[in-house]
């Protein structure tokens, strides 16, 4: 348990939301990273209904029901998941980890096929850590705008890299941007996984300040939610300085961090 003088407040955190920028790098994204797509918030209850898969699945994976994305975890108690997108990243994923070290949290890292293939001592450091090592796409597209051929190669080639990398499979898959297709869910789910999205995005992707991202965490979060935030995709000093300024207010607060299983 934090103590009274380690534990910032959530009034504080609130009240200079907007006043000051703690870090403005640029938010441009480097070389082998993408930035992630304007995100797409969960749809209306009962408006998805997927394509019905012509014919059997292909031999080498087994059928398996598609299922819309989880984007709340339907916890009762202060329960809640932090998620971190488009990594991993040599000099952000690293503070990430330590962070969540210091604070005892476990998250779960959607990580990007290409990046994953230049830093794989970083994705057997996350998983060795104890976090989830999730699929976010070999490159990040636009999954809607693909053939299927393509989106199948894009989610295998990604869950066989983490595979063999950690000696793990890969379990969730999330759509770059949240642009969920019928094609990536069949897909997804015939590989094996599980879709997830979102319910607090505080568009830390855009760079908007530390204070913004962190008035729009604390002002989102209710037990169940998932956040979305990112230790790729470009500068992301932004999010690392939000991150040490609303984790020990939600664990002040009585928030446990999990991780979906």
């Amino acid at each position: 348990m934090l103590s009274h003088h380690q534990i910032v407040s959530r009034r504080m955190l609130l009240g200079i939301a907007g006043v000051a920028v703690l870090s403005s790098g640029s938010c441009g994204p480097s070389a082998g990273d993408r930035s992630t797509a304007t995100p797409s918030g969960p749809p209306p209850a009962g408006t998805r209904s997927p394509a019905a898969v012509p014919g059997p699945p292909p031999a080498t994976h087994q059928a398996r029901p598609t299922v819309d994305p989880l984007f709340e975890l339907g916890a009762s108690d202060r329960v809640v998941a932090l998620t971190l997108d488009d990594g991993p990243h040599p000099t952000h994923t690293p503070e990430v980890l330590e962070l969540l070290h210091q604070h005892g949290i476990q998250a779960t890292f959607f990580l990007i096929g290409e990046n994953a293939a230049q830093h794989p001592d970083l994705v057997r450091a996350i998983a060795g850590a104890g976090h989830h090592v999730a699929n976010h796409t070999w490159t990040h597209p636009d999954l809607r705008h693909l053939p299927d051929s393509r989106v199948r190669s894009e989610l295998e080639r990604t869950s066989d890299l983490l595979q063999q990398t950690t000696g793990k499979p890969v379990a969730w898959f999330r759509a770059p941007g949240g642009d969920w297709s019928d094609v990536a869910l069949r897909t997804c789910a015939e590989l094996g996984m599980r879709p997830m999205g979102w319910s607090v995005d505080p568009r830390d992707w855009a760079c908007p300040g530390t204070e913004a991202i962190t008035s729009r965490v604390l002002e989102g979060i209710r037990p169940g939610a998932i956040v979305l935030n990112h230790d790729g995709g470009g500068d992301r000093s932004q999010t690392i300085a939000a991150l040490r300024g609303y984790l020990p207010v939600l664990l002040g607060e009585g928030y446990r961090f999990t991780t979906p299983r």
